[in-house]
């Protein structure tokens, strides 16, 4: 059934849909501005403040600074008072579309109650077409205990979605959109789009399946001769008949669209209409009913031996018939048998055998038939009605007269029923997309949508029970009625006559057609606006007067290929998916509000609890999968995909919504059952705090160094990207906001998921202090610190970059924490580059915990890296036994899980060349002169000794390192620390430089002091 009301779209800017969360239609600003903010609704701008001096107030002085920003609460209550929810009304869209003038026209105040704003719509939305033309057919193939389990299913369904929607529908103001804005705003843009893209389609569905309803009531039982494709062939009729259905049914699927399209207004005004038509036609059930107690109708049944017979096939039920005093065969042996010949011989053994007998369809009330229909009697396609209890001799008849038997046309089941029947229990959220029009919404909705609920149940209950105490059981399982001479079967029982039922039936399914292909593009205009899926963005659009074309033409096509399948046995199923998809969301919605109390979860209406919610959900899902699994399962693909899509679009969209509340409390239980302290050296991993320089421009100086965190990291683990602005907090916020908002844009760029954080700091060094001390939260903290190179540092007469540089790689030791520089980072691969050959050299100098042995692993993780392999060098002295080391470190490497290529480097005990001596002095030279004059002539012999040793080392290392990885794709290597005493600061810079002088790119590392790799699992 149909869930909404006909909703007119206003073509003014604040009918955007992306704002119509309740209180930001509030506009605190100058009315003569068109738009307005969804994230600041309670703030006045200031050019509006300031015409309006009376909130300059004495007794408001302490606040008249930042009266601009914070009105008064007079004047936000007065602005309170005139908001008024979206005009949903068909009056309103009548003044839309009449006259011009009409649209500055302020809107009448809702004035709907309880029974004409939520209780009529919801009974109009849930009756429909399967309890005039399927439920008696369902009492009889289910009998009357399954039937009422069923009805009992469903309705527990609804009732129980119902609570959950009446406490999210009182949790603020619901405007357009009903079930989709309370699931998007509820659970979030992912969520509310996957059901609202359901939700959807369920609705246009429904548009088919009502259609369908209407073609079976036209075509069966109000104009038969209007049938176009007709069959010679009595087992080739039911194809005859779905052609039938796709002709009319397409030609009436145009003209409601065009109706549709003309416009909504002649919807809403024939609503009434068909809702008289759906109570009058239930009533005259009941009449008819209670009426067969004393003088049921007559509708006689002929039955062959236990079989039933097709009533409008032959005039008389009798094998002969007397003209004057002749015996002469009677039409139904003319059927059997060769025309005009009493003999026997020449008939079918069936028919013969048995007799024939003309039984009550509808006994009444009073009879006997309630115990006869209690228990199921499920067949399968193309099983003959049988009736028990009557004398039959089994014989084998011809399959030509098989069509002069009412047998079954689909094979019958608990879950197949259960599929069919949940359609006629939708429609509840009739009252929800109303909202707009009530007096009282958070009163009305919660009393009207439940009390038709418990009058509709009630309604198919006691019907279940009528049906199946009133009508013979054959008469239940006939599902076109051709026993009784192709009437319809619960109009029968009707009074006073049965065109009361088809009449009514047909109209009121022509009504819930029309309502539901103008309920579908609406919604579907709604999710376009929301602007949650970027292909869906056409269907925003329409006429001048907000009327979604686009998405009526969709829609319409949508319907087509329901009404291409042209059986309403086939298309129930699929928006029974539909909507129990919808309505678990909703219960989902209010489950996770409820259990997360969230402090804006105040609905009005308090019967409500997580537990039926939860309930809810689960009969949902039962539904689902009892009715067809395999429907089931192509409804969650479907919505899984979109869900998936949204996510991976990036639906940039802050609605409040559950799911981030979820995600908070999640988080904030993951991080307090988190290890404060270091985890297992199993479970270690880079936890990145990337240091980054940003220019004047506040625009990032480096990138590569992100691009080499995010083939670093995958996505995997914890990534923190920080700044520091120089200078002062409060004069620099502002620019603190866009130093972040230009981080976050580069780490989109590539492909960084981790946070930012910028701090403002009087000195740069400082503020690097801060974030390496600050940086994460509990166990969610960073381990390994990644920084740039202070390129230039030679030629600049400013020392404060590499003094910074020093002093962030003092602090990571002090802090524990690893340590990675990499050097000539703009020659390092972007993400779209792959090395398709290469190697990643490690030299392996020092042992600082295993970090030189898991980046490259980690890297090659990457495709930018994949095809690259790794070659790992370490350094044997003099005293060393090479060969020895080589198959230690091939043995560790094997146990470690790690394939690489193993070398050991001799590097033999050498005199301390030229070159040393000439790159010492210069490096000297360089030297503060104040510093070498504090030292005593002994001191400065002996600085200048261990600077010698130093450089010695830094070229020779240097040059093996060259001589083997000169064409190394990247080459990682031990850091060395810096020195202890301050004074040599500029002399380590030079070491560093010596070291990897003639690398294209270099990883310069630090441990943090633990392990960090394993050989156990």
């Amino acid at each position: 059934m149909p869930h909404f009301t006909v909703v007119p779209v206003r073509d003014q800017a604040q009918s955007s849909y992306d704002s119509l969360e309740g209180i930001n239609w509030v506009d605190y600003r100058d009315t003569g501005h068109g738009n307005h903010k969804e994230d600041s609704p309670f703030l006045k701008s200031a050019d509006a403040a300031s015409k309006n001096y009376d909130f300059y107030d004495r007794n408001l002085a302490l606040f008249e600074e930042e009266l601009d920003i914070r009105p008064k609460v007079s004047s936000l209550l007065s602005r309170l008072v005139n908001y008024t929810n979206i005009t949903q009304g068909a009056k309103e869209h009548e003044e839309e579309e009449s006259t011009e003038a009409s649209r500055s026209k302020t809107p009448k105040s809702p004035n709907m109650g309880t029974l004409m704003g939520v209780y009529l719509p919801c009974l109009q939305n849930i009756f429909g077409v399967i309890l005039f033309l399927r439920l008696t057919w369902i009492v009889g193939m289910a009998g009357i205990m399954q039937s009422l389990l069923i009805v009992l299913m469903c309705c527990s369904c609804t009732m129980l979605t119902a609570i959950s929607m009446s406490a999210i529908a009182t949790n603020g103001v619901v405007p357009a959109g009903g079930a989709y804005f309370m699931i998007s705003r509820s659970l979030g843009p992912e969520f509310g789009g996957a059901v609202g893209l359901c939700f959807y389609l369920g609705t246009t569905f429904a548009s088919a399946m009502y259609i369908l309803g209407a073609i079976e009531i036209f075509l069966k039982y109000l104009v038969p001769q209007a049938a176009i494709f007709h069959s010679t062939d009595p087992l080739g009729s039911d194809s005859a008949m779905l052609n039938n259905m796709r002709v009319y049914g397409s030609i009436c699927l145009t003209l409601m669209a065009v109706v549709v399209f003309v416009g909504v207004k002649y919807v809403n005004k024939l609503a009434s209409l068909f809702l008289t038509c759906v109570i009058i036609s239930i009533v005259s059930i009941y009449a008819g009913a209670f009426k067969s107690m004393t003088h049921p109708p007559e509708f006689p049944i002929c039955m062959l031996g236990n079989r039933t017979l097709v009533r409008d096939r032959f005039d008389v039920c009798a094998k002969t018939v007397i003209e004057g005093n002749h015996t002469m065969p009677s039409q139904l042996w003319d059927r059997f048998c060769l025309p005009g010949n009493l003999s026997s011989t020449q008939c079918d053994d069936y028919f013969i055998q048995n007799n024939v007998t003309e039984i009550q369809g509808i006994p009444g009330l009073v009879s006997a038939l309630l115990l006869e229909n209690m228990w199921s009697n499920y067949l399968p396609k193309g099983e003959i009605l049988e009736k028990a209890g009557l004398q039959s001799v089994d014989a084998h008849g011809t399959m030509d007269n098989f069509g002069m038997y009412v047998s079954a046309d689909i094979a019958t089941s608990f879950t197949l029923l259960v599929g069919i029947f949940f359609p006629s229990a939708t429609g509840i959220m009739a009252g929800s997309n109303r909202s707009g029009d009530l007096r009282d919404a958070q009163k009305s909705i919660p009393v009207g949508t439940i009390l038709a609920i418990t009058t509709t149940s009630l309604v198919y209950l006691s019907s279940v029970i009528l049906f199946g105490s009133c009508i013979e059981g054959v008469v239940l399982r006939d599902k076109f009625g051709d026993a009784v001479r192709k009437n319809l079967v619960v109009g029968t029982l009707s009074w006073p006559s049965p065109w009361v039922i088809v009449i009514g039936s047909f109209f009121s399914t022509v009504g819930a057609g029309l309502q539901s292909l103008t309920g579908a593009p609406r919604l579907l205009q709604a999710i376009a606006k929301d602007n949650i899926i970027p292909f869906l963005r056409v269907f925003g659009h329409g006429k001048s007067n907000g009327e979604p074309t686009w998405a009526l033409l969709l829609t319409g096509l949508i319907a087509e290929l329901g009404i291409l399948i042209a059986s309403l046995d086939m298309v129930a199923p699929i928006l029974s998916m539909f909507f129990l998809m919808c309505y678990l969301f909703v219960n989902l919605a209010c489950a996770v509000q409820t259990l997360l109390r969230t402090p804006n979860w105040r609905p009005r209406f308090k019967y409500y609890h997580w537990a039926l919610s939860f309930l809810g959900m689960s009969m949902c899902v039962a539904l689902m999968f009892i009715s067809s699994w395999y429907y089931a399962i192509v409804a969650m693909g479907i919505a899984g995909m979109i869900y998936k899509y949204i996510e991976y679009q990036g639906a940039e969209k802050e609605w409040g919504d559950g799911i981030r509340g979820l995600s908070l409390s999640a988080a904030r239980y993951a991080l307090l059952r988190l290890e404060v302290g270091p985890p297992h050296t199993k479970n270690w991993r880079p936890q990145l705090l990337v240091l980054l320089k940003l220019d004047e421009d506040l625009h990032v100086k480096y990138p590569r160094l992100l691009t080499f965190a995010s083939q670093l990291k995958a996505g995997k683990g914890l990534t923190i990207v920080g700044s520091v602005i120089q200078g002062n907090f409060l004069d620099s916020y502002g620019e603190m906001q866009a130093a972040e908002q230009a981080i976050k844009n580069m780490m989109e760029i590539e492909r960084v998921k981790g946070f930012c954080q910028v701090v403002v700091a009087s000195k740069v060094r400082e503020g690097i202090v801060h974030l390496i001390q600050s940086c994460g939260l509990g166990g969610m903290k960073h381990n390994t610190v990644v920084m740039g190179w202070p390129y230039g540092w030679r030629q600049s007469e400013d020392p404060r970059a590499w003094k910074t540089f020093i002093n962030t790689v003092r602090c990571t030791t002090a802090a524990h924490l690893a340590l990675m520089v990499p050097k000539n980072v703009s020659f390092y691969p972007s993400n779209h580059e792959r090395f398709t050959d290469g190697n990643i050299d490690v030299w392996w100098i020092v042992h600082d915990g295993g970090m030189l042995m898991l980046l490259p692993f980690l890297l090659k993780q990457h495709k930018v890296w994949r095809k690259c392999k790794m070659r790992i060098f370490t350094v044997a002295q003099m005293d060393d036994n090479s060969i020895q080391m080589k198959k230690d470190l091939a043995t560790f490497l094997y146990q470690l899980r790690i394939e690489a290529e193993v070398e050991v480097v001799e590097m033999h005990d050498s005199d301390i060349s030229a070159y040393t001596y000439e790159r010492t002095l210069m490096m000297e030279q360089r030297s503060q002169m104040l510093r070498q004059m504090r030292l005593s002539s002994a001191e400065r012999q002996r600085e200048v000794y261990s600077n010698v040793r130093r450089m010695h080392t830094a070229v020779k290392l240097n040059e093996v390192i060259v001589n083997r990885s000169h064409d190394a794709r990247l080459v990682l290597l031990n850091m060395p620390g810096p020195p202890r005493n301050t004074d040599g600061d500029e002399n380590y810079m030079e070491f560093l430089e010596v070291l990897t002088e003639g690398l294209e790119r270099v990883l310069l590392v630090r441990g943090g002091g633990r392990e960090v790799i394993t050989i156990y699992s």
